[in-house]
């Protein structure tokens, strides 16, 4: 899958496990390291050996990972940088920097099934080669009779899966390539978004019937995801046009250059700010977050100077920019600063950005005041 691209994501806190991949962050979320170790656990109570159930079980992680490494590669070859992606029971969630066009994003989206279709053939190919394909392919679970058999399955079942036309699959992202050209983008991305939920409801209720609880596991995270895809196409709609100076926080405090960690971290009690500019004078010199100061804390010490714990390569944003276009890179715990020129006008915190599109949503004005 290829979510989007909203203001909120998921919490860090809920992320287990992270690695890098051409420059994106990769996270293992905490209900698909779940699935892994039931998996793993399930596999001591299975018939075939336990190197053939490792075997099938990691090798579809691997399959994951290429499907959504596919995504990233051809997001990368429209010049749209991949932030990071989250793994799910139900797939990924992929962040981009910016959001691709239509076209962009038809592309990126077939990426991810193409992958797993051509996994699937390679190994069919492999199969056919050494005699051994199956006339009936029966997806038997982890441990099958015929190992490459089941996985070359288990690949096709990722690919068509992904390919339904409802949000956040792949295929509701190919749905809303069609309908944008008949209709509003964020409209399209919404009605994928229904659809999703519709299909998340239809696979639960099916689930619960059958007394089949995995397929209830997987409608929740689907109605999850579209649920999240229409709520980031309601805030691309709510903010299009309006410029980051009308969300940006302007009542603030900044810290010294000289200041110490343990200045710091009384300023972080006594207000409810998270991150703190560190200016020297009228210069802006880097930017202090709650979580930078915690591990500052532990590690230097109170006594440490936030000169040489900040964070010198901090975001900035100019206060004309379009908020829509400053939707993918608000990440939960974003903060980026509003510079004009080398003056800081503001800060722009994710939180702040959500209250202001919540604040639209329900017709309050009063945030609109700076406009």
């Amino acid at each position: 899958m290829d979510q989007d691209r909203a203001v909120s994501r998921t919490n860090t806190s809920r992320r287990l496990s992270s690695f890098q991949f051409r420059g994106a962050l990769v996270h293992l979320h905490f209900t698909f390291v779940l699935l892994l170790i039931f998996l793993l656990v399930n596999g001591f109570d299975s018939t075939q050996p336990l190197t053939v159930y490792l075997g099938y079980v990691f090798a579809i992680l691997a399959s994951v990972l290429l499907h959504e490494a596919a995504h990233a590669i051809v997001a990368w070859r429209y010049g749209i940088k991949t932030l990071e992606i989250t793994l799910f029971p139900t797939g990924g969630i992929s962040r981009f920097d910016r959001t691709p066009s239509t076209q962009q994003e038809l592309w990126i989206a077939l990426a991810g099934p193409v992958v797993n279709f051509l996994i699937a053939g390679s190994l069919c190919g492999v199969l056919a080669y050494q005699g051994n394909l199956p006339r009936d392919f029966a997806l038997g679970g982890p441990g099958g009779s015929n190992l490459l058999a089941e996985i070359a399955l288990g690949n096709l079942v990722l690919a068509v899966f992904n390919l339904l036309p409802a949000a956040p699959m792949d295929g509701g992202r190919i749905l809303t390539s069609f309908l944008s050209r008949f209709q509003p983008d964020d409209r399209a991305t919404r009605n994928a978004s229904f659809a999703g939920k519709m299909l998340a409801f239809s696979i639960g209720l099916f689930g619960l019937l059958n007394a089949h609880f995995l397929l209830v596991f997987v409608a929740f995270f689907v109605y999850l995801g579209a649920a999240q895809e229409g709520a980031a196409a309601i805030g691309r709609q709510l903010t299009h046009g309006i410029p980051v100076r009308a969300a940006m926080v302007t009542e603030y405090k900044t810290l010294s250059h000289g200041d110490t960690v343990r200045h710091a971290a009384n300023m972080l009690l006594a207000t409810s700010q998270q991150d703190f500019p560190v200016v020297h004078g009228d210069q802006v010199l880097g930017l202090l977050g709650r979580n930078a100061l915690l591990r500052a804390m532990a590690r230097e010490g109170p006594d440490a100077f936030v000169a040489g714990v900040m964070d010198r390569n901090y975001p900035t944003l100019s206060p004309d920019l379009d908020l829509a276009e400053v939707l993918p890179t608000m990440g939960h715990g974003a903060c980026a600063l509003v510079m004009q020129g080398e003056r800081l006008l503001g800060l722009l915190t994710s939180e702040n950005l959500s209250q202001f599109v919540l604040l639209r949503r329900f017709g309050m004005t009063a945030a609109e005041t700076r406009l």
